[in-house]
């Protein structure tokens, strides 16, 4: 296989892969709002009024993001947009281990024993790169941008 044909097809499986990850994660947190405000005030970086209403709302933008990458539509965009959440997500736990605190992420809703340490900064740094990686290339095989002619897709090479 020549590279014109190898790239597409690796934009594909991250596109599926990183939108597996927010779907996964978008739909273990829905229904579980209280749970995920708790989490989320855990981390103790956000105001109290902000955090309901994250609770509410991040699980929704996940599932979006997750359906977006999958089908590969407005992929460029949704992948700068995955690369902002994830570098939010990092950040955030990494704060939490800077200040000695060893708290549930919250990553995949509230049976997710994970807790924040430097192996989740690096799962999440490893994330930003693949959403990167997304971002940067045209949407792939079989993404719907091409048949939707998206006009913030780019086309690939023929």
């Amino acid at each position: 296989m020549n590279r014109e044909r190898i790239v597409p097809i690796a934009v594909l499986v991250l596109r599926v892969v990183i939108g597996g990850i927010f779907l996964v994660a978008g739909a273990a947190k829905v229904g579980h709002a209280a749970e995920f405000a708790v989490e989320i005030a855990g981390f103790r970086l956000l105001p109290p009024g902000v955090i309901a209403p994250l609770a509410l709302g991040l699980p929704l933008l996940e599932i979006v993001l997750g359906a977006c990458l999958v089908l590969g539509v407005f992929t460029r965009s949704v992948g700068w947009i995955a690369v902002a959440v994830f570098a939010v997500f990092d950040l955030a736990i990494a704060s939490a281990v800077v200040r000695g605190m060893s708290i549930s992420c919250g990553c995949f809703g509230p049976n997710d024993a994970s807790v924040t340490t430097w192996g989740e900064v690096a799962r999440d740094a490893v994330f930003i790169l693949l959403a990167l990686v997304v971002a940067l290339r045209p949407p792939g095989a079989l993404a719907l941008d091409h048949r939707l002619n998206a006009p913030l897709a780019e086309r690939e090479p023929t």
